[in-house]
């Protein structure tokens, strides 16, 4: 996706590159309706003009940020998919399959939750 491009150009292993990608391409696939855009160098998708899910890379993982509310309604989820979590993020580690399903509740999730939002975060 072109709006990615230059994030993804900046991802060295080829790799993490790729999943990134793969990911980023899943999301716009599945849920067509979502904005993509690229903000504080992360790609993001949002509804509406409202945050519905951001992601970032490290050495180690894919971070996925569904925003505290989303991680407080699937911490059981994340741990039970093997994934740890911070209070803004879920790590998915390079080296284990992403949990499609998992990100998919914590999208529409977020976009039911928000569907009223006139905010771009939760305040």
């Amino acid at each position: 996706m072109e709006v990615f491009k230059e994030f993804l150009d900046k991802i060295d292993h080829p790799d993490h590159r790729l999943r990134t990608e793969e990911v980023l391409g899943w999301v716009a696939s599945e849920f067509p309706e979502l904005a993509p855009r690229l903000a504080w160098n992360q790609p993001m998708f949002t509804d509406h003009g409202t945050f519905i899910i951001g992601f970032s890379t490290s050495q180690k993982h894919l971070a996925v940020a569904p925003e505290r509310a989303g991680i407080v309604r699937f911490s059981d989820e994340i741990i039970k998919a093997g994934y740890e979590h911070s209070k803004m993020l879920v790590r998915l580690p390079w080296e284990k399959p992403v949990d499609y399903d998992l990100l998919r509740k914590m999208i529409e999730y977020n976009r039911t939750e928000k569907a009223e939002c006139t905010t771009f975060w939760r305040k």
